[in-house]
């Protein structure tokens, strides 16, 4: 009785030293963990708020009170399970699906990733000359975010005055001295920024840096940076907002936006361009009207899109065809050495990719390589179009072999030796026991990885770049090789030519992954019907 007693106080006790230490434990955990999300959703707010990033900020403090209430409390049981996946599916599988359609709205690319008043604010300062009596300062960069992603903003003191101000591409205002730190007449700190070195600064003012240009207009001109101080320069060109016109105040040409291609450029009435510079903005569904319509990209889609199928197609059928195969002959029990057999099979699977690629790839030599050599063949395996498609095959079906091997041995071991022996002694033979009750059960277990294995290759990027790298090319189209998928064809697109066209390419990837996701559909409606398999 007296046990019983203790049992059950020890069980009801909180403080005990049964489940109430792992009780408190608990408690400091959580603590622990909420107390890091909140403090650093506190410590990235100023950063949000000063960019204005006011769609993160609520995210952000969304997803801290949903932490909250699920677990500072001890409702919402279920909750605890599905928070964690709920939202790790959606930072890393929804929201970078949303960005890229987003991103694929834009003409994001080379030459426009700038705003458009940061580009007007360059185009003035590039057209800059330095007055005499021009006012001077000493520069520091600081950050409203992160040394490395901006914004940036001049912290500059008036050589002369010893005033101080911030200066952007939108304009200057003049800051509280007390704000701001300043050691042997350099600013070395500043509320509400994070400076950057010297180190940093260079790197952000070569050519594609954030910094490359960068101009304060003023109401006498616009500030530059010349090393790490600046000089207030003098510019012939002003910027009317009313009528978007950039006008040379010497010569009196008005330049205005004219479109050209995805991005626009400001022109005058004779077509010279003032600079060739431009800006990012919405281009709504344009990227993917020019994915269908422009000819010298739909001439060779269908083309790719029917090689990307074939491929897809050949390189699941024929890695599963010989793991089945080899699945089940070291299946026998009358096979010995199993293990070992097993485990030298599975040594392409434990070998990484793309080490394994550019092996073949040597292997596939036309002159030194390892086939032509020991078969006494002459083929210029990456040379010619079919030849480097079957180049293609042969590496992914040693690279793929292995892992339908492994999934075809776990799914024969599942199958109960039961309906086997029972079909034996109906008279069922070895292949007649194989096609009517092992296949289809095997089907059952191993389609859904079958067709996610089809989604796989049908954007295997590596197999081919690593490879072949998409060729080979014919002189009179360099754009689409013989080899390319659609992958990297999308690729060679956004970053093979002069300029990278990163928006275009974020829209030929959601076409992509809705072929892939309808094509898989098809594919997992299909295999409904194995359910009826018993």
């Amino acid at each position: 009785m007296e046990q019983r007693v203790a049992s059950r106080a020890g069980r009801g006790d909180p403080a005990g030293t049964g489940g109430g230490s792992g009780g408190v434990a608990g408690t400091l955990v959580k603590v622990v963990a909420l107390g890091t999300i909140v403090g650093l959703a506190v410590m990235l707010t100023p950063a949000l708020v000063g960019t204005q990033q006011w769609a993160f900020l609520i995210v952000l403090w969304g997803i801290v009170a949903v932490l909250a209430v699920t677990y500072a409390t001890r409702r919402f049981v279920p909750a605890k399970y599905l928070v964690p996946g709920t939202l790790l599916l959606v930072l890393f599988v929804v929201y970078p699906i949303l960005m890229t359609f987003q991103l694929s709205t834009t003409n994001y690319g080379d030459g426009t990733r700038t705003t458009k008043e940061v580009t007007i604010s360059r185009i003035i300062g590039s057209a800059a000359q330095q007055v005499e009596g021009a006012r001077t300062f000493e520069l520091s960069v600081g950050s409203e975010g992160t040394a490395t992603s901006g914004p940036y903003t001049f912290l500059l003191m008036d050589t002369g005055t010893g005033d101080i101000f911030a200066g952007t591409p939108d304009g200057i205002r003049e800051l509280d001295p007390d704000t701001i730190t300043v050691e042997d007449g350099v600013i070395t700190a500043a509320e509400g920024y994070t400076l950057l070195d010297r180190r940093q600064v260079n790197e952000l003012s070569q050519q594609g840096g954030e910094l490359e240009g960068f101009a304060v207009p003023t109401e006498d001109g616009v500030i530059t940076a010349q090393g790490f101080s600046a000089v207030e320069l003098s510019s012939p060109l002003e910027y009317d907002e009313t009528t978007d016109t950039i006008t040379n105040v010497n010569t009196g040409a008005k330049y205005t936006p004219v479109q050209s291609g995805d991005r626009k450029y400001f022109t005058n009435a004779d077509g010279e361009r003032l600079s060739d510079q431009s800006w990012g903005e919405n281009v709504g569904l344009d990227n993917y009207v020019r994915a269908f319509t422009d000819p010298r990209i739909s001439s060779d889609f269908v083309g790719i899109f029917a090689w990307t199928l074939a491929f897809a197609v050949l390189s699941v059928g024929t890695t599963f065809v010989l793991g089945l195969f080899l699945a089940t002959v070291l299946n026998d029990a009358r096979v010995r050495g199993q293990r070992a057999y097993r485990s030298i099979l599975l040594l392409p699977y434990a070998i990484p990719g793309f080490i394994a690629l550019l092996i073949w790839s040597s292997f596939f030599n036309s002159e030194f390589g390892l086939i032509n050599n020991m078969l006494n063949l002459d083929i210029n395996w990456l040379g010619n179009p079919f030849w480097a498609k079957v180049a293609v095959l042969l590496a992914n079906l040693w690279l793929g072999f292995p892992y339908m091997f492994l999934v075809c041995t776990g799914a024969l071991q599942a199958i109960p030796a039961d309906l086997k022996e029972a079909a034996s002694l109906d008279g069922a033979t070895g292949w007649t026991n194989f096609r009517k009750i092992t296949f289809p059960l095997l089907l059952v277990a191993i389609a859904p990885l079958l067709v996610s294995s089809f989604a796989f290759n049908f954007n295997n990027f590596n197999a081919i770049f690593l490879l072949t790298e998409g060729g080979p090319f014919s002189p009179d189209n360099p754009t689409a090789g013989g080899t390319d998928i659609l992958i990297s064809y999308t690729y060679r697109l956004a970053f093979g030519g002069a300029e990278q066209q990163i928006g275009f390419a974020s829209a030929i990837s959601v076409v992509l992954f809705v072929l892939t996701g309808v094509l898989a559909a098809i594919q997992f409606r299909a295999t409904r019907t194995l359910e009826e398999v018993g």
